[in-house]
């Protein structure tokens, strides 16, 4: 198992419509294709003006098929084209699990 975590860092005031967005179009689009999310969260303290989610793969081939049939579909670029100007900047990093860590979907 793997986790890849994503902050967007959003232009400042733009949190809730982002999130709005994303509810009422990326999610439906999103999940369903990518499969495993951990959870999504947008921050109150620290660093503000972020959305964090969190998605769980099988392996790092898993991620890159699933990405990639993402990025392929027509509705996804529609809904990224409508966000992308929210965003400021994007940092993704892969976690991988310590050794006593199953998979939450095998729990």
């Amino acid at each position: 198992m793997i986790v890849e975590e994503r902050i967007y860092t959003l232009q400042p005031g733009q949190a809730a419509a982002y999130l709005a967005t994303y509810e009422a179009e990326g999610l439906a689009i999103q999940k369903p294709i990518l499969g495993r999310m951990v959870g999504y969260y947008s921050t109150e303290f620290g660093p503000l003006n972020q959305v964090i989610h969190l998605w769980a793969y099988e392996d790092l081939a898993e991620r890159t098929e699933r990405r990639g049939r993402l990025l392929a579909d027509p509705a996804w670029k529609a809904y990224a084209a409508k966000v992308r100007p929210m965003v400021l900047t994007q940092d993704n990093k892969l976690l991988l699990p310590a050794p006593f860590m199953r998979p939450l979907w095998q729990e």
